[in-house]
């Protein structure tokens, strides 16, 4: 702790880091520039506001705010509360920083798209300048409700032409994951496993088909969804007329992810 506060106060951290407590304006403004210009990550902190004009228009007024600026362009301001930013730039965005009227501005704007973000920073308590290096490969886990939910989003993930009616199906032998209709309209039942799936879950899908052909009088489709199949679980699902679908866990975080990220723009950006 008695080092961090003596980094802070020194003005730097480690090599390539450096940070400014209560800044002038001047010295934020050479500071967040020629960090930019290096595409450092940025870090600033004060008492600002924002005009958005592009898809929409949105005014922020005066408050005290996290403005987060990435390597890649990347800008999202926070207020003191809620996880969303309640403004942002998405990658690739260009700068241009000034001082103005004893302001520090900020314009971050999309050419191609014709978006602008001007932040005003009446006042700068803290700098932070970072040269972060990230080389970690990030793995995206599901759940197996994850795994349904994406499904729901994009039914292609089954096959094409599959439409999804229910979740949760009661059956006298439990519950179907999914249960739609194929292309062709037949009812089809979908078993959704994240791991390896063996013998087990094979049953599990034909005892789900077996009520439901036995209640309903139709002709059934089952397939047993997931990332992996055990050895021989392929030559049971044939001697069974059940199919197999292999649906990456992966992909469905992604989905899931891309489907947030949507949200996201939801906001005044």
């Amino acid at each position: 702790m008695l080092r961090s506060i003596f980094l802070v106060m020194s003005g730097r951290l480690e090599s390539g880091h450096r940070v400014l407590e209560n800044p002038s304006v001047e010295d934020a403004f050479k500071m967040v520039h020629d960090s930019i210009l290096k595409h450092k990550c940025i870090i600033l902190v004060g008492n600002c506001s924002a005009d958005y004009s592009g898809r929409a228009s949105s005014r922020l007024g005066p408050g005290e705010r996290i403005v987060i600026v990435k390597s890649d362009g990347s800008t999202l301001v926070h207020r003191p509360r809620d996880y969303a930013p309640v403004n942002w730039q998405p990658p690739g965005s260009l700068f241009r920083t000034y001082v103005r009227d004893g302001h520090l501005m900020i314009l971050v704007h999309r050419r191609k798209e014709h978006e602008s973000l001007e932040l005003r920073f009446d006042s700068v308590y803290l700098v932070v300048a970072l040269e972060l290096v990230d080389q970690g490969e990030f793995s995206l886990y599901a759940s197996e409700e994850d795994m349904r939910d994406a499904i729901l989003i994009e039914p292609s993930l089954v096959e094409e032409g599959f439409r999804p009616a229910t979740i949760e199906r009661p059956v006298p032998s439990g519950f179907i994951d999914v249960l739609g209709v194929d292309k062709e309209g037949r009812l089809t039942v979908i078993e959704i496993k994240r791991v390896t799936a063996g013998r087990n879950a094979v049953a599990q899908l034909k005892r789900y088909v077996d009520d439901l052909r036995q209640s309903t009088g139709q002709q059934v489709r089952g397939i047993l969804a997931g990332p992996e199949i055990s050895r021989g679980v392929q030559a049971l699902l044939a001697t069974l007329k059940l199919e197999y679908r292999l649906i990456s866990v992966k992909k469905c975080a992604e989905i899931l992810g891309n489907r947030r990220e949507r949200k996201i723009t939801e906001f005044p950006s």
